[in-house]
């Protein structure tokens, strides 16, 4: 039974689509329905399905992102992405490399789309080359305006209320309900969930190398591989190192 990873970060999107794809192609398994790009990466790399249906804009990891991550982690999964932005309907989808669905999601389109993907699968899969060229492609497309990025943090340790630079922060890591603020000076915590930092941090700084923690690339030091392909990053300021989860290696090897 051929299986499939499905990543939007909207929740009735994310079901509507599930609902539409299981529909348009019945025997197709639904290995993992995703709410974030960390979440599909690690899916792909346990499943390996035969395709992706990535929504192009979540927050922290990309549609995009996690296609050029899966190149390598998962090379025979078929990538189809997801997006409300026409700007994205570009000639780049017809060479064959990937597919695209416009929201919302038409049910012709998706079965026309099911065909193509179907017939990639029989021909042997992806080719590697053309899907990185459309990633490019599509990376080069102007962005739209970003967002006010987080430049300061109110956070508790202990009794005390501290105010810290968010430059000033070297890593963050999820913990129970909580979130820890780590710089140099030690750990503080704030509610605010990884998944919420990801829309307001700057992406070309802060980057996700595990699901559970968020990093300041200016903090790191060093990073290095060991024999299963997993990694370890040394900080500059502090004594701890951070792991990088296997699925997320190709993703910080391109950062």
């Amino acid at each position: 039974m051929p299986k499939a990873v499905i990543a939007e970060d909207e929740m009735l999107l994310r079901d509507e689509l599930v609902s539409l794809v299981q529909a348009a192609w019945p025997e197709l398994e639904i290995a993992a329905a995703c709410e974030d790009g960390a979440e599909a990466l690690d899916a792909i790399a346990a499943h390996k399905p035969e395709v992706a249906f990535l929504d192009i804009r979540m927050p922290g990891l990309t549609g995009l992102d996690v296609a050029a991550a899966m190149a390598e982690t998962s090379p025979s999964t078929q990538a189809v992405f997801v997006t409300a932005y026409n700007q994205y309907a570009i000639d780049a989808f017809d060479r064959g490399a990937v597919d695209y669905l416009l929201k919302p999601v038409a049910p012709a389109r998706l079965a026309d789309t099911v065909k193509r993907v179907k017939a990639r699968i029989a021909g042997g899969g992806t080719d590697a080359a053309a899907l990185a060229q459309v990633i490019a492609q599509l990376r080069a497309r102007p962005a739209e305006p970003a967002s006010p990025r987080l430049q300061w943090i109110t956070a508790s340790a202990g009794r005390e209320t501290r105010l810290i630079l968010v430059d000033d922060v070297a890593y963050f890591q999820a913990d129970d309900k909580y979130t820890v603020v780590m710089t140099a000076e030690g750990e503080s915590l704030i509610r605010k969930p990884l998944r919420e930092l990801l829309d307001v941090l700057d992406p070309e700084v802060f980057r996700q190398v595990h699901r559970s923690t968020i990093v300041n690339l200016r903090a790191v030091a060093a990073v290095t591989r060991d024999d299963t392909g997993r990694g370890t990053l040394r900080l500059k300021n502090r004594p701890e190192t951070l792991p990088v989860s296997l699925s997320f290696m190709p993703l910080f090897r391109n950062m």
